[in-house]
């Protein structure tokens, strides 16, 4: 019972492990910010101003100077981490990695989420495997841990007083017993590591133990970047100096820790109230004080500075021509920008909630009111909280690079400052603001995800429409109601005369409602499927160098195209849904294909789709793995060599009957050129039409020609007739350099002879090894030779499956045997897209696709367009 109990209970939290975290991460602030409202019950805010506004110039001169020696000791954590490893990199590249992560991490909280990401991009983008990230993560994380360690038992070590521990107070003896033990033990384990180098393992993840040296100056550094790191906020607190820095370093050890631990995006609330705590005998309000000046300097600055060095670095990679590759640390850059960006946006929307939750300085209030009318002063207050409001809602939009985004929290930030002018003259906030905005402004190009808000959410005319439809009402209602005294309280009047407190919650509502259809609209991707987005195939493409029949995809009228910049190559696509799909290998030459995948990358991401490619080669699977996709099999082609090709010998029995048994009946065979095609079409339809109807299907599209005269024209066609009937056709595609031929399109009518379509395969065979062709094509046989071995992954099992007991709605194992008859090379075929959810849905819309299910674009451009 107990079990089945304890089973439950861990499916739930598996399932709603994401709400857990988040409702203990704000149990975990909530009860931060309580203990911290206990311990300033007291404390009034005008004494914590008083005091802020006492700190001298050397004091946050030093404060500053101790910040930049921290974070210069931090990007020593990733050079020696990246050493120990064994992966050395420029100290630039280390460097980046470290500022970024640790900017995020201390501001957003969840180290690995926020600063693993960012050393992740960039690490990657220089080469390192996921592996090697990961032993760097590790291995930053263990420097910052033992320096922890080791300092706190230094602090122990020489604190020449009691250590106060609530209403317990340790004694000196017990302090330095500890210390020393801590240090003892740390040099023991020096002494340990001396011999042979080991590796260890952690979850599965080998970890390379530093030499002495390298674990020495991991001890150094991060003693030394902790002590600067501390001292930051002890130069800050004025008295301090009586009580002594070891026992500071304790007080602030322990709050680190907890802050950690917590998970609460940069420990807000929880450092402060353990400091507060663990620091008896410092005025409450003069500790506040250098605990705001020190978040505003360890914290907030070092985040401006890391996005000023990345939009810097996005503004060069985008002044740069596209065809110029980028080195490792522009291109981290420019993918680390707008998440620090982010940050920084929501970092203003805190500073706007803030200073709405503090009073107005009186002397301010006072300029202002010479100025504005107070409705407006009142007005600007509310509105400068719900601007703030938004900036934290819109912060994901430019992590995910939308434009929608970039343009309403510009337009949110521009108001911010207004408002922050209005409400009380807070300068302070409209130059943090203004700031922002300039460099959101700087790194505009980062954000080229079209949205729907910025693409087809309103066409001009009717933004003016709305525009001036909703002023107007708005000015009927100031005019009709000009002799009312607009006060608060008419908010919450509610009477049979209050028209006027009516029109002032319709409004409001009004403004409500576009908000928040703007909002909807803000995150969806962006429509593309306008006629002016489709490109033709080129009339004068030659496929003089195509090598597999599958390129006559091209012209079946249903794909678009991207062509190189030499023009000589293509890869044909469609839009499904988010799915930006390409059809098997580029066709061209193979020296332009990895240029032409970027570029199609490239623009799938723009439009916040996801990129497929189907049926692909093991020509394309580098290509691919360079991309960052995850590759699946599919299935395998059956390709006949011509030249061995024969009907002798006993695994030829079977053919060889169809065929004589086909004869016998009546049957022949014959390739009508395709100048003769059109007088057939009639004959044709009638066929496709009856063989549709007795199939229950409807025509296929994108992997697949469909019955369309324009389209069948273009080729040979290999037909059964049955006297003068024609019982059987498929149209035949060629390649210019006679390297393969196939068929297409195959249809067939119910009363044929027995073998008629064995003969149209082996007669097909028979005449294009006479036309001169290498290769006979009979197709994929999809899911086959996948295999299920116990290791192998959920979809291989999944798949083997599907192959071996899904002839009932498909018949996997029959089509792959009938094909088996012809004696093929079976050749693997693959598709590679997203990892994880994005390839599940990424085939669903592969799926929605070629069953003909896209009724907008796929379907309307007409052949004549690629004829």
């Amino acid at each position: 019972m107990m079990k089945s109990v304890i089973s439950k209970l861990a499916i739930y939290g598996e399932h709603h492990r994401a709400a857990i975290n988040i409702a203990a991460i704000s149990g975990l602030a909530a009860l931060g910010f309580y203990a911290l409202h206990r311990l300033l019950i007291e404390v009034h805010l005008l004494d914590v101003r008083a005091a802020l506004h006492a700190l001298r110039a050397w004091q946050w001169a030093a404060a500053l100077g101790l910040t930049i020696l921290s974070y210069f000791l931090l990007t020593l954590y990733d050079v020696l981490a990246l050493h120990i490893v064994g992966k050395p990199l420029p100290y630039r590249t280390a460097a980046l990695a470290s500022f970024t992560s640790y900017t995020l991490s201390h501001n957003l909280g969840l180290a690995l989420l926020t600063g693993g990401s960012a050393r992740y991009r960039i690490y990657s983008i220089a080469g390192l495997e996921t592996a090697d990230i990961v032993r760097v993560i590790a291995t930053a994380s263990m420097t910052f841990w033992v320096g922890v360690i080791v300092m706190a038992g230094a602090a122990l070590a020489f604190h020449s007083g009691d250590l106060p521990l609530g209403s317990v107070a340790v004694p000196v003896i017990a302090q330095r017993l500890l210390g020393i033990g801590i240090l003892g033990a740390t040099a023991a384990l020096l002494f340990c590591a001396s011999g042979k180098r080991k590796n260890v393992r952690v979850f599965g993840w080998k970890l390379v133990l530093p030499s002495v040296r390298q674990a020495t100056s991991q001890i150094l550094i991060a003693s030394l970047d902790l002590t600067a790191a501390s001292a930051a906020l002890y130069v800050l607190v004025p008295g301090i100096a009586a009580h002594g820095f070891p026992i500071f370093f304790l007080a602030y050890a322990l709050a680190i820790i907890v802050a950690l631990a917590s998970h609460v995006p940069g420990g807000i609330g929880v450092f402060e109230a353990v400091i507060l705590a663990a620091s008896p005998g410092i005025a409450k309000h003069d500790l506040l004080a250098a605990l705001v000046a020190y978040r505003a300097i360890y914290y907030l600055l070092p985040l401006l500075a890391a996005s000023v060095l990345l939009a810097g670095h996005e503004r060069r990679r985008w002044r740069k021509p596209l065809s110029d590759a980028l080195d490792a640390t522009q291109a981290a850059a420019s993918g680390i920008a707008p998440l620090i960006l982010s940050a920084l946006v929501f970092a203003g929307g805190v500073v706007l909630l803030i200073s709405g939750s503090l009073p107005a300085v009186p002397q301010r209030l006072h300029l202002l009111r010479d100025i504005l009318p107070l409705p407006f002063v009142e007005a600007s207050h509310i509105a400068a909280s719900l601007a703030g409001t938004g900036l934290l809602l819109l912060a994901p939009g430019l992590y995910r690079r939308l434009d929608g985004a970039f343009i309403l929290t510009r337009a949110l930030l521009l108001a911010g400052i207004i408002f922050s002018l209005a409400k009380g003259f807070d300068f302070e906030e409209a130059l943090i603001l203004l700031t922002i905005s300039a460099l959101l402004q700087w790194m505009r190009p980062a954000f080229y995800r079209h949205t729907a808000l910025t693409v087809n959410f309103l066409s001009p005319s009717w933004i003016v429409a709305v525009a001036a439809s909703v002023g107007l009402s708005l000015w009927i209602g100031f005019f009709s109601f000009k002799h009312v005294a607009f006060q608060s309280d008419l908010w919450w009047q509610f009477a049979w005369k209050g028209d006027a407190s009516r029109f002032l919650r319709a409004s409001f509502g009004v403004a409500i409602l576009l908000v928040g259809a703007i909002l909807v609209s803000l995150f969806g991707p962006a429509v593309q499927e306008g006629r002016e987005d489709w490109q033709p195939l080129d009339r004068d493409f030659e496929f003089a160098d195509c090598e597999r029949t599958n390129a006559m995809l091209a012209l079946t009228g249903d794909k678009r195209f991207m062509y190189s910049r030499s023009g000589e190559t293509f890869l044909m696509y469609q839009v499904q849904g988010a799915s930006w799909i390409v059809m098997g290998d580029p066709v061209g030459p193979k020296g332009e294909w990895p240029d032409l995948l970027w570029r199609i990358r490239e623009r799938a991401d723009a439009a916040q789709g996801r990129l497929l490619l189907y049926q692909i080669t093991t020509q394309t699977l580098p290509f691919a793995v360079d991309l960052g996709l995850q590759l699946v099999k599919y299935g395998e082609e059956a390709r006949v060599r011509l030249e061995n090709f024969t009907l002798e010998g006993g695994e030829s029995r079977s053919l060889r009957y169809a065929e004589r048994r086909a004869l016998r009946e009546g049957a022949t065979f014959e390739v009508v050129p395709a100048m003769d095609v059109n007088s057939l079409i009639p004959e044709l339809r009638a066929i496709s039409d009856a063989w549709l109807k007795a199939k229950g299907h409807s025509e296929k599209a994108f992997s697949i020609g469909h019955f369309d005269p324009v389209y069948l024209a273009r080729f040979d066609l290999a037909v059964v007739r049955h006297g003068d009937r024609i019982v059987a056709f498929a149209n035949i595609w060629t390649t210019p350099n006679r390297t393969e031929l196939s068929i297409d399109l195959m249809r067939h009518t119910q009363a044929m002879p027995y073998g008629a379509m064995d003969l149209l395969f082996v007669r097909l065979i028979h005449w294009g090894r006479n036309q001169g062709y290498r290769w006979f094509s009979l197709g994929i046989a999809p899911l086959a030779g996948i295999e299920a071995r116990r290791l192998a992954p959920v979809w291989a099992r999944a798949g083997a499956f599907l192959y071996r007991h899904g002839d009932s709605f498909y018949g996997f194992e029959g089509l792959r045997a009938y094909k088996d008859k012809f004696s093929p090379v079976w050749e693997p075929r693959y598709i590679a897209g997203p990892p994880g959810v994005g390839f599940a849905r990424g085939l669903l819309d592969l799926k929605t696709l070629v069953g003909g299910g896209r009724k907008s674009a796929a379907r309307s451009i007409p052949l004549a367009l690629v004829a």
